[in-house]
């Protein structure tokens, strides 16, 4: 029960960090497009797809949680 509470914690940090960095990225690189905003004043937002890379960071994160894990219960 041990590993498992450490590796789901250790997932929890790395995903939520993850998230954070990309979200602070991602708001950094934006450029508004100010000539679609005189043209459309509808209110509607429109969100991009969610690519397979996101799938991929999240099995990347989850391998490394797992190590670190590993790693933690073995020097305790």
């Amino acid at each position: 029960m041990k590993k498992y509470a450490v590796f789901i914690l250790s997932l929890a940090i790395l995903y939520i960090s993850y998230q954070i960095i990309s979200g602070l990225v991602l708001t950094a690189l934006y450029v508004p497009d100010l000539s679609m905003g005189i043209i459309s004043t509808s209110g509607e937002v429109a969100f991009g797809g969610s690519p397979a890379i996101h799938f991929l960071a999240i099995l990347l994160i989850a391998t490394i949680a797992y190590f670190l894990s590993q790693k933690m219960i073995r020097t305790t």
